[in-house]
């Protein structure tokens, strides 16, 4: 590959002759060889509109003639059009703290693309940096990204799930189960009830979420270096929202406090704690779907989840629960990229966290993985499971534990006696009780009715 000469204030370095980007990008392509991951595509795609933004809110403020503004925002719109964007933005996540080596990579290339369209030299810091700093416009670029991921993505994947888990819950309505309280059997529960507190759980979360928003939207623009505004106007952050907001769809808002923005990331530790929830939510009903699913001979065998491939290589017509064991998978990696955001949060040193960059890729991930595998365990999984009612009719007859109706009429210590014996003798429980009580089948038939013990009350009332 052959290369050009760069020159930038450290002196001079080779750089590939067709690359966009120049040596600060070059440097940090240099220095940082750690994962050889970059930066998410969606946190491109924000920095490139916040440049966009700030582009036009200079020459609103007469700041930036029009035919560079006009240059560094159609050179950004040919960037977000490009199927091969990311082959411009070569920097590793672990790279200088403040995200600097990112920033100056979009710098480079849109003084590159401008330059070319004007036909006249395009300055990365002089002229599409111009009132920015690097530790302003990344935290900017964090929040912008997790708000439009949290709008077109996440957002509407948990309740495209909570409306399918609540459709199912409509279809298996008439379904009674054992319900189960330490894994052991306990009172029958329609399976309806079991779905619905799925769907609580996830509509708990959007609104989790949706309280975040604004927080999420407030933007640290505007306050440069170290959260004072050096060296930008006054009314740029104003009219930065105004252009990104206009841009976006989205309303963001100037940050109260551009100190607070800027040497921390409490808004992006809060939103990671909310995204843990969601993961730990998504755990619960994954698990919930394996143990239903479990047998089919030798588990619960409740339900059947749809086939979707051979479950072994060596065990013929072995079928395995793989949606919700790929959807527990990601519940685990957003719990532990919380804890790495968390622990990114507490390195604000005075004015300037210096985790940016590794809080960015985790924030973003762990939202694109929620969001994907909401969707398939929507589809693949809550959507298309069949009800096994010959085993759950089965588990619902021997199950002792229907005697805690009793309790009412014949007191704690005799329903725990007739529990005991028909464990024992593996007897239905109203067999039992029969003997065990002077009430007969019939009175007992409708006090043990398991669809009507799923009302509760007090003794079937």
């Amino acid at each position: 590959m052959s290369n050009r000469i760069e020159k930038d204030s450290m002196g001079s370095l080779d750089v590939p002759k067709d690359a966009l980007y120049g040596p600060q990008t070059q440097r940090a392509i240099n220095n940082f060889p750690v994962s050889g991951r970059t930066m998410p595509a969606a946190f491109i795609r924000a920095l490139l509109l916040a440049k966009r933004s700030a582009a036009e809110a200079n020459y609103l403020l007469e700041l930036m003639p029009k035919d560079m503004c006009e240059a560094i925002v159609a050179s950004v719109d040919d960037l977000l059009l490009d199927d091969r964007l990311m082959i411009n933005f070569p920097v590793d996540i672990y790279q200088t703290g403040s995200g600097t080596s990112s920033n100056m990579n979009a710098n480079e290339v849109l003084a590159t693309l401008a330059s070319r369209r004007l036909g006249r030299e395009v300055s990365a810091n002089d002229h599409v940096n111009f009132g920015q700093s690097s530790n302003d416009i990344i935290p900017t670029a964090i929040h912008v990204s997790a708000s439009i991921q949290l709008q077109s993505g996440l957002l509407p994947a948990l309740n495209y799930l909570a409306i399918a888990i609540e459709r199912k819950a409509e279809e298996v309505h008439r379904h009674v189960k054992t319900g189960r309280t330490h894994l052991m059997d306990a009172m029958p529960v329609r399976m309806s009830q079991s779905l619905m507190g799925w769907a609580t759980q996830i509509r708990q979360n959007i609104d989790f979420l949706q309280d975040m928003l604004p927080s999420v939207r407030s933007l640290a623009q505007g306050g440069t270096a170290v959260g004072t505004g050096i060296n930008a106007h006054s009314d740029f952050p104003k009219l930065f929202c105004e252009k990104l907001s206009q841009t976006t769809g989205i309303c963001f808002t100037v940050a109260e406090n551009f100190f607070s923005h800027i040497g921390t990331q409490d808004i992006a530790v809060a939103l990671s704690g909310n995204l843990k929830t969601v993961a730990v939510s998504v755990m619960k009903i994954s698990n919930d779907l394996r143990w239903m699913n479990s047998g089919p001979l030798a588990g619960l065998g409740e339900i059947v989840l749809e086939p979707l491939q051979p479950g072994s290589s060596i065990m013929p017509g072995k079928v395995n629960p793989v949606i919700p064991e790929s959807a527990a998978m990601v519940s685990a990696q957003v719990m532990g990229n919380d804890m790495a955001i968390s622990i990114g949060g507490q390195s604000g040193s005075f004015e300037l966290n210096v985790m940016l960059p590794m809080i960015a890729d985790n924030l973003l991930r762990s939202i694109e993985m929620l969001t994907n595998v909401s969707r398939l365990l929507a589809d693949k999984a809550i959507s298309t499971f069949k009800v096994n009612e010959e085993q759950l009719n089965a588990s619902l007859s021997r199950n002792p534990i229907l005697v805690t109706a009793l309790n009412p009429v014949i007191g704690y210590a005799k329903a725990a006696e007739i529990a005991k014996k028909a464990y024992a003798q593996s007897r239905p429980i109203i067999e039992v009780a029969i003997e065990e009580t002077e009430m007969n089948r019939e009175v007992l038939e409708t006090l043990l009715d398991p669809m009507s013990l799923t009302r509760g009350g007090l003794g079937n009332t």
